[in-house]
């Protein structure tokens, strides 16, 4: 059974690795790719404005495959970006577009439905959920081995095809940082990389109980723990007793311990 605490050490590291995560990414120049029906400015590239990156996320032809390219090409000769980021079809585009040597991080790549390249080079990564309920995981293990690359560049994140779950979109930030400094990519996070993992939806601690401390006023809050919505998570919740918005942060580690805390909801 998952035993309920409040870890302020834990909370201080990975606030800590936010912190460095934010500081080392300032310069990181981002060509970001969307996914089919879908429109600049998702959670995806939002998130990583919001982590200090220059990122440029131009609206893609959804009918028209070849202008799609036409379109991500010419953003890439104007930008001359660090990285390209590339989220199902969008990382069809990217595998199928001139970018040289610059890095490609794909997100659940949809290569098979569009376009005609077979091979991932070298100084990229891809990014799946093995739950993927749009893109098949084997689709992602199926490009690296026509590349004959290692199966490390091939990292199992997230519990969906839209890898929107602030442990993803962490590991989707380290990533790029990753390959733009030409590091190997098994230094990713272990912990980070555990957290992105899918939860046995038979898990017995699925109802777990928890506490918070309402940073408003100071009450202690018990709030039930769904383990089967990932080891990370992170939601907005109105303290019953004050009414305050808190964030609430819920991380299950490796050894079935469980940290709950909470911060105060900031106004824009």
């Amino acid at each position: 059974m998952l035993q309920s605490q409040l870890n302020p050490n834990g909370v201080k590291r990975w606030r800590e690795k936010k912190d460095r995560v934010m500081q080392d990414s300032s310069k990181l120049r981002i060509l970001f790719l969307h996914g089919w029906h879908s429109r600049p400015g998702g959670v995806k590239p939002t998130y990583l404005r919001q982590h200090g990156c220059q990122v440029t996320n131009p609206q893609l032809d959804d009918d028209d495959f070849q202008e799609a390219i036409r379109i991500a090409q010419a953003e890439y000769d104007l930008q001359r970006p660090d990285c390209v980021v590339g989220s199902s079809r969008g990382g069809a585009v990217a595998l199928n577009m001139n970018s040289g040597k610059t890095p490609l991080v794909l997100l659940c790549p949809a290569w098979k439905k569009w376009g005609s390249a077979q091979q991932l080079k070298p100084n990229s990564a891809i990014l799946h959920s093995r739950t993927d309920d749009v893109i098949p995981f084997d689709d992602s293990e199926e490009l690296v081995s026509k590349s004959r690359l290692p199966s490390d560049l091939l990292i199992e994140v997230g519990k969906d095809h839209r890898l929107a779950d602030d442990a993803s979109l962490s590991i989707l930030l380290w990533t790029c940082e990753q390959l733009v400094a030409n590091n190997q990519l098994p230094c990713l996070d272990e912990e980070m990389l555990w957290k992105s993992q899918p939860v046995n939806p038979q898990d017995e601690t699925m109802l777990v109980d928890a506490s918070y401390i309402c940073d408003s006023c100071g009450e202690q809050i018990v709030i039930p723990l769904d383990v089967t919505e990932g080891r990370s998570q992170e939601y907005v919740e109105d303290c019953p007793v004050c009414c305050r918005a808190n964030i609430i942060h819920v991380q299950f580690d490796q050894d079935g311990n469980t940290s709950v805390w909470a911060e105060p909801e900031q106004d824009n």
